[in-house]
């Protein structure tokens, strides 16, 4: 399921507060500039850094060229 719109523009990331890229297609929220991944479980993004994953230089490629994806914060 996807996150709400008004939850997608309150999101930040928690530790450089920049914003995020909400990946629909996975399910996830992306940090670009630190190339981290937070997961999405069951509609809440669980914006934890101790969970976080590093991206694949593949991931971050088309993460940020797919024109889907969605910029959080205002």
């Amino acid at each position: 399921m996807a996150l709400d719109s008004f939850l997608l523009a309150l999101l930040e990331d928690p530790v450089d507060h920049g914003e995020l890229l909400y990946v629909p297609s996975e399910n996830v929220l992306y940090n670009p500039r630190k190339r981290v991944v937070y997961e999405v479980r069951d509609s809440i993004a669980v914006l934890l850094p101790d969970e976080t994953k590093p991206a694949t230089d593949a991931e971050h490629d088309a993460w940020t060229s797919d024109p889907s994806v969605i910029k959080t914060g205002k």
